[in-house]
């Protein structure tokens, strides 16, 4: 349905540039086009694509919703296409929720499934979301692994965002390593967000701001933290995700 597809599309590029409001009324539309004429295929993006829309800004409830629903439809009419990024949104959506049981094998299957599908070459999207889903599980050497994964195929099929989100979660396998390699994390999150700063991608803007706060303020740099983490704590507030708030002020906050 070109209608629901072409909406779904559209929302998820709103989400990447932080435009959530009107990403989230697009998807809407999307699912009250594919409910009337109860199209399964329908259904499934126009789901997705709402959940994902959520999922960007950080509200997980209403992520986990949509993507629920799409993943149901998903599974009954056997459409397997769309399993893996339906899952793989899923997969985040419940490790950023606390139900790192129930997420990283999920995360796990939809990279194994696509790489078979794919004669195992790995797909930047989904790779990255593992690499993720191990960064916030403590699976560092993991997270690392995948991370570079995702990157070699993002940079092979010239896909910029794909390698600004690559370079982030290398940034931040680099800063948790045990010792840390502050230099190579601090050069990884600038890469990433000079990429992001190209494309508009406002959100990922914010979360490298937020990482370059961090990674700052655990070395003593305690003024370029303040900027960085300020500049975070204004970005999310503009974009209303309030998700990543707390931890953002906490952080500034002893740095007074």
């Amino acid at each position: 349905m070109p209608a629901v597809f072409s909406r779904t599309l559209l929302a998820r590029s709103l989400a990447q540039v932080g435009a959530f409001a009107e990403g989230a009324s697009i998807g809407a539309e999307a699912v009250q086009i594919a409910e009337v004429v109860k199209h399964p295929f329908g259904l499934t993006v126009a789901y997705y694509g709402v959940g994902f829309v959520a999922l960007c800004q950080g509200n997980l409830p209403r992520a986990i919703a949509g993507l629920e629903r799409s993943l149901a439809v998903c599974r009954a009419r056997s459409i397997g296409d769309w399993f893996p990024y339906i899952a793989s949104s899923l997969g985040i959506a419940y490790l950023l929720s606390g139900r790192r049981v129930e997420a990283l094998p999920l995360l796990e299957e939809v990279v194994a499934q696509r790489a078979a599908m794919r004669g195992g070459r790995p797909t930047a999207f989904l790779v990255a979301n593992l690499s993720e889903g191990y960064g916030l599980a403590g699976r560092l050497a993991e997270a690392k692994q995948f991370g570079q994964q995702a990157l070699e195929a993002a940079q092979a099929g010239k896909q910029q965002g794909h390698q600004a989100y690559a370079l982030r979660l290398l940034g931040q396998s680099a800063a948790y390593s045990d010792p840390p390699d502050v230099a190579l994390a601090e050069a990884h999150y600038q890469q990433a967000l000079t990429l992001a700063e190209e494309l508009g991608m406002s959100p990922l803007q914010a979360h490298c701001h937020r990482d370059l706060g961090t990674l700052y303020a655990r070395i003593g740099q305690r003024e370029r933290a303040r900027t960085a983490l300020t500049t975070a704590i204004e970005l999310y507030r503009s974009m209303d995700m309030t998700f990543w708030l707390p931890q953002t002020e906490t952080v500034l906050e002893a740095l007074a």
